[in-house]
């Protein structure tokens, strides 16, 4: 897998279409992010509730379990976040860079 994601839109200049398209991607990003921090938030209070109103060992180990848990999903929501954001900048500047090449070459 060593091309990226979209390395095919590289090329070419992106139309309206292409860069509304775009904008709903980083929203839907972002929307997956806030998803992914909200069960992690989730995870750890969850985690702590259960470790403070325990009352019996199988149940603290629940709790206990809960708290990495949170963690790991924030972890991997940020780095999910992280990589897609990267793929989509990359687009967008590879599009305003040939954008801005056929522009300047029309010149007198």
């Amino acid at each position: 897998m060593s091309d990226p994601v979209y390395a095919r839109f590289g090329k070419a200049e992106l139309i309206l279409r292409d860069e509304l398209a775009i904008d709903r991607t980083l929203l839907a990003n972002e929307r997956t992010l806030m998803a992914y921090l909200r069960s992690g938030a989730a995870l750890l209070i969850a985690g702590i509730s259960i470790i403070h109103f325990s009352q019996q060992g199988w149940f603290l180990a629940v709790g206990a379990a809960c708290l990495p848990g949170g963690v790991v999903t924030t972890l991997i929501g940020v780095l999910r976040y992280r990589k897609m954001n990267k793929a989509i900048s990359s687009v967008r500047e590879a599009a305003a860079n040939s954008g801005a090449k056929s522009e300047g070459g029309d010149g007198p």
